[in-house]
């Protein structure tokens, strides 16, 4: 029996954006994407300076709203929802991992982690802490549970940010530049982090990376160039 084929969780049909609109200086920086990333996927975004990789990605992870054609995240045209039902969507959909952390620094790395799950339900839980708690663990950093993102070093702290995106299991898992900031070590430890996160957890992970050694060690390599995606 042959395997079915799988659904995709993020869907771009003929994307297109454009800043300016209504004033002199009108600059359309993506020109009709058309993307399909699917369950379990480990994808490299790549393109040069200036390509359209940040845009596209905001774009992806709902951060902000293309000017013409369709965005479907499982399943769902993202099209007509107020902002709200936007971020919720993105919330239980889409973890976020930067190359600057981005960690609250005046609550704990549990407590880091526990933020999404807060967000989401108003007010932080036991099974937010219980959920929080294990990830730490997953990602090798219980016993930092009660430690400040300045009594970690680099990479623990991305290890945290790892942790935090996903503690709503998301789908989705968008890493911007998430080793750039990191020495060799550090940086291999969570590339070879987010595998494993792929391979047990099954979420999509599209990593956006100028590290072409980095990018040969993903499944997929998406490129991207002046805003137009290379056929593969």
């Amino acid at each position: 029996m042959t395997d079915q084929p799988k659904s995709p969780i993020i869907e771009l049909k003929q994307i297109r954006k454009t800043y300016g609109l209504g004033t002199p200086v009108v600059t359309e920086v993506l020109h009709g994407i058309d993307l399909l990333i699917h369950e379990g996927e480990f994808a490299a975004l790549t393109g040069p300076s200036g390509s359209g990789k940040s845009t596209l990605l905001n774009l992806i992870g709902l951060l902000e709203k293309p000017t013409s054609g369709q965005l479907l995240v499982g399943g769902k045209n993202t099209a007509g929802l107020d902002d709200a039902a936007i971020t919720a969507l993105r919330g239980r959909s889409i973890g976020f991992i930067f190359q600057f952390h981005h960690l609250l620094p005046g609550f704990t790395a549990l407590e880091n982690v526990m933020m999404p799950s807060i967000i989401d339900a108003g007010w932080p839980t036991a099974r937010a802490q219980d959920t929080a708690l294990r990830l730490l663990d997953q990602v090798g950093l219980k016993d930092a549970a009660g430690k400040r993102p300045s009594q970690l070093s680099g990479g623990m702290q991305q290890r945290v940010a790892v942790a935090r995106a996903l503690s709503l299991s998301p789908r989705l898992i968008l890493a911007d530049e998430p080793t750039g900031n990191l020495d060799t070590h550090s940086a291999n430890d969570i590339f070879e982090l987010l595998q494993s996160v792929n391979q047990t957890q099954k979420s999509a992970c599209l990593i956006v990376t100028h590290d072409p050694a980095l990018a040969s060690r993903c499944a997929r390599q998406i490129q991207i160039v002046d805003g137009q995606l290379l056929p593969v």
